[in-house]
């Protein structure tokens, strides 16, 4: 079946998509995606082949989850995400512990934000979270981005306790792709939580957090709320 999926997708790959999303994705020297491979299949496309083998096994799930093909791993995912959702215990233990351990190739936005929540967010739900404050201070930065999307899920559900508290955490880290998701984390809250519980937050916060975070978060508010944070003027 890994065989069939990989012929799949060298029937999508189109090299001029690849050179665009390599530099979309900043895979350059020193960047933070650097030498990632792109086939150049699009997300609609990788979604159909995940679709179509949805019951692959656990072993071939693992050879696309450490590909160095990017789409596989996307496709890995999905299906995981897929096999999460409709599993039993034993099923959603398994690849929430494939999750965590492979998060060596878990290493774009992309692939953190579409499965964190999914995946990992699901899982915790109704268990301790200790490991998403493990994640938040991670050297690695994607472990960083895995700990805001996952709490995505308790957002969705009212509950905007741990993303607070992970916010704190990570409100002064040093790169921008985190400043971007606490700050879009920031933004859902103060959507789907309150206004007041988002505000109560910047009032503490918002002179000495990232300005990109900042401007996510307060996306927004009415446009005078806007205007007071970013001057100071409150």
């Amino acid at each position: 079946m890994i065989r069939d999926i990989q012929n799949e997708l060298v029937t999508f790959a189109d090299p001029q998509k690849a050179a665009l999303l390599a530099r979309f994705f900043k895979t350059g020297k020193g960047e933070y995606a650097e030498g990632d491979i792109f086939l150049g299949v699009t997300v609609p496309d990788a979604r159909r082949i995940a679709k179509k083998y949805a019951a692959l096994s656990h072993h071939g799930i693992h050879r696309l989850l450490t590909s160095k093909y990017h789409e596989e791993r996307l496709i890995a995912l999905l299906i995981m995400i897929e096999q999460f959702k409709n599993g039993d215990a034993k099923t959603k233990d398994l690849i929430y512990q494939t999750y965590i351990t492979h998060t060596a190739y878990i290493n774009n936005w992309d692939l953190v934000d579409l499965s964190a929540k999914h995946i990992m967010g699901a899982f915790l739900e109704l268990k301790p979270k200790n490991i998403l404050s493990i994640f938040a201070a991670s050297q690695n930065l994607w472990e960083r981005r895995i700990a805001v999307l996952a709490t995505f899920y308790y957002i969705g559900h009212g509950d905007c306790t741990e993303s607070l508290r992970i916010a704190r955490i990570l409100l002064h880290d040093e790169h921008d792709l985190i400043h971007k998701a606490v700050g879009w984390m920031l933004r859902e809250i103060g959507k789907q939580c309150s206004q007041k519980v988002l505000e109560d937050f910047l009032k503490k916060h918002y002179k000495t957090m990232p300005r990109t975070m900042l401007r996510y978060a307060i996306e927004r508010l009415p446009k005078k709320r806007r205007s007071a944070y970013l001057h100071g003027t409150l």
